[in-house]
């Protein structure tokens, strides 16, 4: 407590919010983005990225939350962030790297909901940093998975972050290697979660029937999917069209290259209301939008209220 604000920290947030709530939280916070409940300003953006201020008000409540985010890509952790949260007479700061990568994952989760086959039991995570292991906890909250390749730059990374989950999924077979094409050539869902500024694997590379979420790349200049994917996608699902614009560099070079139209992009809010019917290829790319971070901070408060009465 500092000055009758509530301090949380990451420990705090993982223990008040299970990767399972986070999902439902963040699916009904989407529900309530398509029918007008939230006031997102665009994402401001300073020093070429290097920080970012994001904020949602929610109108039927009258609560807010505004995150601060300091990226630096050459360092571990890459992502230092505050969330603060405020209404109902409250008031939180809470650790928001814990808050970032958890509703990350929970829309992740909500996305291959809708969109992986019913019984995919295969997983492949390309990228092994802060994002990595919230991808498989969404991933493994929506589907049966029984098999997860984690693939990064670096062998022995991969393998560490591997010893980590199976300690945390025991039932679950987890491989490490740094081999993409090889990691996603069975793959019945695929997490992209990197820095990168080239497509990470060729389409060629795919099965016929994948789900492909990518969550890395978060500038224009960045991109971990290639062009042809976008084009072969049955479904092409955004968290929000202008902030796709904005800010993914998959989609704005599909789209100024002729491969997509702005039209052909899903939101996951509609998705949510008229659930479209997945076949062949299918993709959610995000970005990133305020009402993720309201959603975990108000699962937040609501938790920390629950146990205090």
């Amino acid at each position: 407590m500092l000055g009758g604000v509530k301090v949380l920290s990451a420990r705090d947030v993982r223990r008040a919010v299970p990767m399972r709530t986070a999902v439902r939280a963040v699916r009904e916070a989407f529900r309530e983005l398509a029918d007008g409940s939230f006031v997102l300003p665009p994402r401001q953006v300073f020093g070429d990225g290097k920080v970012l201020v994001m904020s949602a008000y929610h109108a039927p409540t009258g609560t807010a939350v505004v995150k601060t985010i300091g990226i630096a890509l050459d360092q571990v952790p890459a992502i230092r962030a505050t969330v603060v949260w405020t209404g109902n007479g409250t008031q939180l700061v809470a650790e928001g790297s814990s808050i970032t990568t958890l509703r990350t994952g929970a829309v992740v989760g909500v996305a291959t909901d809708l969109l992986a086959a019913a019984d995919a039991e295969r997983l492949t995570v390309i990228g092994t940093g802060a994002q990595a292991p919230d991808q498989v906890r969404a991933v493994v909250a929506a589907r049966p998975i029984a098999d997860v390749v984690l693939a990064g730059r670096s062998a022995e990374r991969a393998e560490r972050l591997a010893q980590e989950l199976r300690a945390e999924f025991p039932e679950v077979r987890f491989t490490a290697g740094t081999e993409v094409d090889a990691a996603v050539a069975d793959a019945q869902i695929i997490c992209c979660a990197t820095s990168s500024a080239t497509p990470l694997f060729s389409v060629d590379a795919l099965p016929e029937h994948v789900h492909v979420n990518a969550i890395g790349a978060f500038r224009p200049t960045m991109r971990e999917l290639p062009r042809d994917l976008l084009a072969d996608a049955t479904t092409v699902l955004v968290d929000q069209r202008e902030a796709a614009m904005e800010e993914s560099g998959e989609i704005i070079d599909a789209v100024t290259s002729g491969t997509l139209t702005t039209t052909a992009l899903v939101e996951l809010g509609e998705a949510l209301t008229t659930p479209p019917t997945p076949s062949g290829r299918t993709v959610f790319k995000s970005v990133g939008v305020g009402c993720q971070d309201w959603a975990i901070a108000a699962a937040l408060e609501h938790s920390l209220h629950r146990v205090a009465g």
